[in-house]
């Protein structure tokens, strides 16, 4: 997806170790690992009943997936035509409605089936997807051309797809840009940093980033020469189990949160 795009926009964000001041850190301990498939260029992840459902990338190899967690096993697939570089995804009722990322067209699936039932326009460009139950938060940029998501988390209304408010994200009055995957847990919005190794606790009400977790050193390095970045949470609210994993990782971790201590 964003492989090409300038990589020096991520210095004038408010992602960057030296940022957090008084925000609290957390490092990880792995709880479980689980295959995943190597070829999937991971753009959305959630968890519901027992699955996991994952959007991949790419033009071309673009798709939404029903996978078995234990094993990886893709048990239902739908593949996006070839011009269609695939992004986040989010359930609502008995639909499941992917994003793209600069076609401005959303697809409108059957849950159960993954069968492309209609479509969806937005402007700009589509990055990620998650829920509360009650409204679905997105990710992008208004820009089609931009080399940055914006740093904010639009709010849409989850049956008419429209945009019904922002979350201007910051993190120690500093805007975050390249959020990236988003994932509902707790109350909180978690959103991979695209190009780096951490996530933000994103506090819905304000915006504020209330917490980082670095997930740095999850794949060894013989692992990371054919991986790209880390990109995928997906939230076992039945069970509270945290999911993580990367586009093109051969590996989905458990983890649980350890406190580090503040910057």
């Amino acid at each position: 997806m964003r492989n090409l795009i300038v990589v020096a926009a991520l210095l004038l964000c408010a992602c960057g170790p030296a940022s957090q001041a008084g925000v609290p850190e957390y490092g990880y301990d792995i709880v479980h690992v689980y295959p995943h498939d190597r070829n999937a260029f991971t753009e959305g992840l959630f968890y519901l009943n027992g699955f996991l459902y994952e959007a991949t990338g790419e033009k071309g190899s673009s798709s939404v997936r029903k996978v078995k967690l234990e094993t990886g096993e893709v048990l239902q697939m739908t593949e996006l035509p070839e011009a269609y570089f695939g992004e986040g995804i989010v359930k609502w009722k008995d639909k499941l409605y992917q994003m793209t990322y600069t076609t401005e067209v959303g697809f409108i699936y059957d849950f159960l089936t993954l069968h492309k039932t209609g479509e969806f326009h937005y402007t700009g460009q589509g990055w990620a997807f998650t829920t509360d139950g009650k409204q679905i938060y997105m990710d992008g940029s208004h820009d089609v051309h931009a080399e940055a998501s914006d740093p904010e988390i639009q709010i849409w209304d989850p049956d008419t797809l429209k945009q019904t408010g922002v979350i201007q994200v910051t993190d120690q009055g500093e805007p975050v840009i390249n959020l990236n995957e988003l994932e509902w847990v707790r109350g909180e919005i978690y959103a991979n940093i695209w190009q780096t190794d951490r996530i933000a606790r994103i506090d819905p009400k304000t915006g504020h980033v209330v917490g980082w977790i670095d997930c740095t050193g999850l794949l060894t390095p013989a692992e990371k020469e054919k991986a790209d970045v880390l990109n995928g949470i997906a939230y076992d609210a039945e069970h509270d189990r945290l999911f993580v994993t990367g586009k093109l990782w051969p590996k989905l971790f458990e983890i649980k949160l350890v406190k580090k201590g503040t910057r």
